[in-house]
């Protein structure tokens, strides 16, 4: 039975949330420890299922972990590791995209890896493809088995010029945790560049590695025999401060969230000023506002970084659907993020979506006539209704919604949230949400 989150709406949330380390550092962050020769330690670790769903895959991997939920501290000794069952694995399948950044590690650590089938959010094409393509030019071996993917390198992994075709931040990923040890010197063209991957590449120069990040998206690897351990804070998750951030907006609220950084969200707040949203940047976070009035419509279109982060549209087309006149979204990254619009025209909101691009950003797509455009009409007043969280972002954009309609809203699946949103109901309760939660069985 699923859980059943119970939200009545129509309430400004106001006071204040802290967000810890990014999600899409923290995994990364947590495997690269399997490529050091001694402990390390990573710090503003969040209590989210991918933090969990790592842990247990290391675990099995004889990697010991040590986990302080208080203090977000987190201690990993790869010194014993080891080839876990093929069995222990595979019950991970479908859990996390994660696994398949542990390949290149668990060869220079162990010899050998086996990933199960991926899961994460359905909201478009995330082929591995480029991972198995990348793996294969550092001279594994890949093989494909049912129920998952057998990788080695007999000869071991050596050094490789690779050019990606669009800039991925997972394939970027795979390349930095494989060329650190690869023999040789590795040259990466059109990286990924967001600031998750610069926060990587710190960990990994903590730990001894030798990278240099050049001019037009190229990174430069020099392989080395040995790493050591590393001792670093984790960035904090600029996807989930601007979730609050966009929480404030559509509610008419006041949210300040500890731990947002302005050097990260640079573009998001310009977007958010442009829509007519408050803000004051200080220190310890940011505080995010509605100033009353009316919110302005825009366009805009995701894009990798510096652009607008496509994690951060969904649950800002819901504020988009309380301005005043006609916006337009043209999303280039996922092919299938509007999905969530669904439940979001069931409770009153004017989103008609196209299959052109109505934008001049490249799709990673193509033209391949998917429903990725969105020209949202408002402001209109929203009402409950029940829905199903669908994945990560729409499920949190959902939320938003429902907190910010007239009535009564019923929300299932809302263990997805808890993939990227620490204590995601106890902070609800802290800004005032009136909502009940019934655990499922």
């Amino acid at each position: 039975m699923s859980s059943v989150l119970t939200i009545r709406g129509g309430i400004p949330l106001s006071g204040k949330v802290t967000v810890r380390g990014a999600k899409n550092l923290v995994p990364k962050a947590m495997v690269a420890a399997l490529l050091g020769n001694e402990p390390s330690r990573l710090r503003n670790v969040p209590e989210i299922q991918d933090v969990d769903i790592v842990t247990s895959l290391l675990q099995l991997h004889g990697v010991a972990v040590e986990r302080d939920a208080a203090t977000g501290d987190l201690t990993l000794d790869p010194t014993n590791a080891k080839t876990a069952k093929v069995a222990d694995i595979d019950a991970h399948a479908g859990d996390s995209r994660i696994p398949i950044l542990l390949c290149g590690p668990l060869i220079h650590s162990i010899g050998e890896a086996f990933i199960p089938d991926l899961g994460g959010c359905r909201i478009g094409d995330r082929p591995i493809d480029y991972h198995l393509d990348v793996l294969r030019q550092f001279g594994a071996v890949v093989d494909k088995r049912p129920g998952g993917i057998s990788i080695s390198a007999p000869r071991g992994l050596r050094g490789a010029k690779i050019t990606l075709p669009y800039p991925s931040v997972g394939a970027t990923e795979q390349v930095l945790l494989t060329a650190t040890r690869a023999e040789g010197v590795t040259e990466l063209k059109g990286a990924a560049i967001e600031p998750e991957i610069m926060d990587l590449v710190a960990v990994l120069q903590k730990m001894g590695a030798i990278i240099a990040v050049l001019n037009d998206r190229t990174i430069r690897i020099e392989g080395v025999r040995e790493l050591g351990g590393y001792t670093h804070r984790a960035l904090s998750d600029r996807n989930e401060a601007a979730s609050w951030a966009s929480a404030a907006l559509a509610t008419h609220g006041d949210i300040f969230v500890e731990g947002a950084s302005q050097r990260d969200m640079v573009t998001f707040l310009n977007v958010y000023r442009k829509l007519g949203g408050g803000l004051s940047i200080e220190d310890e976070g940011i505080r995010f506002f509605h100033p009353g009035g009316k919110l302005s419509p825009l366009v805009l279109e995701t894009d990798v970084h510096p652009g607008f982060m496509t994690d951060w549209q969904q649950p800002l087309v819901v504020a988009l659907t309380q301005a005043e006149g006609v916006s337009i979204v043209h999303e280039t990254v996922y092919e299938n993020r509007f999905g969530f619009t669904e439940a979001l025209g069931r409770m009153g909101a004017t989103i008609q979506l196209h299959r052109e691009c109505l934008g001049s950003v490249p799709c990673r797509f193509g033209q391949r006539n998917f429903l990725h455009s969105a020209v949202i009409s408002g402001a209109t007043p929203l009402h409950g209704a029940d829905f199903d969280v669908p994945d990560l972002r729409g499920g949190f954009s959902h939320l938003i919604a429902a907190l910010a309609a007239d009535g009564v809203s019923r929300a299932t699946g809302v263990g997805v949230i808890r993939r990227g949103y620490e204590y995601f109901t106890e902070k609800l309760g802290a800004l005032g949400a009136d909502f009940d939660l019934e655990e499922g069985q």
